[in-house]
């Protein structure tokens, strides 16, 4: 990593209770809890982390409205209790967000199930509802093709705009307890002895050595990597544990006339599909198609694009955006369990732990599964099932929104005091760094270039990058830019922005002028090989399924 410039200490011959390999939002969940727990824990990540599966997610927190189709009533009611408790916890990153659920005649869903399935969500959640129809309903309504008999429902769940944070909060709290994290660092395989875990060897990308910790427990968190790393430790399987399914969205500009809401409506094929406001855009997703190869190279097909965009304009038919509209599109591998023959829309999400003793690892165990909304708990049941004293939570108490909006006004006038910054920029310091933002505001009034934006129209701040590198196991530029503080994911980000960024993260942290340089360039690599730029194609208006594979 060009922007290293401190290399760290091996980690040869060190002994830990726990060794947690994964660091994605789960990943980290585990060795947060772990750590707090008492054990010694470490938390290694081979490229970054939430650079895998998490920042991939349609960045959602929900409690699973499609899951009572399956009648998954416990991974419900499990799912709505952790959205509230987000809610409650992390009101700076994760937010109540009203859906529009749209609904054709004649298609898999019908109205009388909605209705009914809605009365339980609510009852479950414990939420009130009020039965009034909102203006952006009212005026979504009024745009749908009127040829067509739409049903169109009210609900809500919640969003985490930027899952990347909620990882970095968490690593954080992890340090704090005592994890020694190490990202840029790959398990290359699991050491075991007499039919038990002993050991890890990892390859430290940063300064290229290899080292080996002993363990007395091995967590396989690696999400859609977890079977190669269980290859790469010699044990034998009669069938993979992972079905990776791709899972791609699309980003477009805040369309003109589009609701403020969100929408969860069918594609043309019957699955179900969001068109999310996100970061002042509009994310779509998502696809779901078989995919067993490399999940870090995985890409959005051509059909994928062009079914998401048929979609688009099927729910939004005055609008019809093209290819030529679209920001940049992504895919990520949902880590799901291994069930041929099955829909991927059949396949449960309910994360399972499969321990490795028969296999002869003892004291390994692998997470399948897993999503945003329910890794906290799977960090607690995982500390719980190695033996590890974890309280249960304080009760969910839902906050009144009025309350958290005066909460987060308030800090957002003490960061523009501290700081000596405008309000606006204060407030994007509070979105992102919540209880630490002060943190970071006494960085920005102790220097005036830390008050300097990221770039000419960011509202985010220099002192924000720097915060990241010290606290926050930010190494590279782009760990900054598309993780910590991730601006590049924004709508107007250019190789301007990029290139003005560069030279002023550099100059704060102290890089040379062939460093910033070189960060620059890998930087830029990274971002086009995960924020894809879709080729032209010529409209398809069609009313026939398009399919995503």
């Amino acid at each position: 990593m060009p922007g290293a410039t401190q290399l760290r200490p091996s980690l040869e011959g060190e002994r830990f209770r726990v060794a947690v390999i994964g660091g994605g939002i789960n990943g980290v969940a585990i060795a947060r809890e772990c750590a707090r727990a008492g054990a010694r824990t470490l938390l290694i990540e081979q490229h970054d982390f939430a650079a895998g599966t998490t920042s991939r997610s349609t960045r959602i927190i929900h409690g699973g409205l499609r899951y009572l189709e399956h009648a998954e009533l416990g991974l419900v009611r499990e799912s709505l209790r952790e959205r509230e408790r987000l809610l409650r916890e992390r009101p700076h990153l994760v937010r109540p967000l009203r859906f529009l659920l749209a609904l054709q005649p004649g298609w898999r869903r019908n109205a009388l199930a909605i209705r009914a399935g809605l009365w339980l969500y609510r009852r479950m959640a414990g939420r009130a509802w009020n039965g009034t129809r909102s203006a952006d309903l009212r005026d979504f309504e009024q745009q749908l093709d009127h040829d067509t008999r739409w049903s169109v429902f009210e609900y809500e769940d919640a969003q985490c705009e930027f899952p990347e944070r909620l990882v970095a909060e968490w690593l954080v709290e992890a340090a704090a307890a005592g994890a020694v994290i190490r990202n840029h660092a790959e398990a290359l395989e699991i050491g075991t002895r007499r039919g038990r875990v002993q050991a890890v060897r990892v390859r430290d990308r940063l300064s290229g050595q290899e080292w080996r910790v002993h363990t007395d427990w091995a967590i396989n968190a690696t999400g859609p990597w977890a079977d190669r790393l269980r290859e790469a430790s010699g044990l034998k399987s009669a069938a993979p544990m992972i079905g990776g399914v791709r899972g791609s969205h699309i980003v477009l500009p805040r369309l003109s006339g589009a609701p403020e809401s969100a929408i969860y409506t069918e594609a043309l094929d019957g699955r179900p599909i969001f068109l999310i406001p996100w970061n002042q855009q509009l994310l779509v997703g998502t696809t779901e198609v078989p995919d067993s190869g490399d999940p870090g190279g995985t890409q959005p097909s051509p059909g994928e694009i062009e079914y998401l965009l048929a979609s688009v304009r099927r729910v939004l038919p005055g609008l019809a955006p093209t290819s030529s509209d679209i920001q940049y599109a992504f895919s990520g591998v949902r880590p799901l369990p291994y069930a041929p023959g099955a829909s991927a829309s059949a396949v449960t999400r309910r994360h399972l732990l499969r321990d490795h003793s028969e296999e002869g690892a003892a004291g390994m165990l692998s997470l399948i599964g897993g999503k945003l909304t329910t890794a906290a708990k799977v960090g607690r049941e995982v500390a719980r099932q190695i033996g590890l004293t974890v309280p249960e939570p304080a009760a969910v108490v839902i906050v009144p929104a009025a309350e958290i909006a005066n909460a987060l006004d308030q800090q957002t006038r003490e960061i523009a005091s501290i700081a000596r910054v405008a309000p606006d920029c204060a407030r994007a310091v509070s979105d992102w760094f919540g209880p630490r933002a002060a943190d970071v505001a006494r960085l920005a009034a102790a220097d005036e270039r830390m008050r300097v934006p990221v770039c000419w129209h960011s509202e985010h701040i220099i002192a924000e990058a720097v915060y990241a590198a010290q606290h926050e196991h930010a190494v590279s530029l782009a760990d900054l830019l598309l993780r910590r503080v991730p601006v590049a994911l924004g709508a107007c980000w250019s190789d301007e922005c990029t290139r003005t960024a560069a030279v002023r993260i550099g100059a704060a942290l102290g890089w040379e002028k062939h460093t910033v340089q070189a960060e620059l360039e890998v930087f830029q690599q990274e971002r086009a090989s995960f924020l894809q730029k879709p080729a032209v194609t010529p409209v398809r208006i069609s009313q026939e399924p398009v399919s995503p594979s």
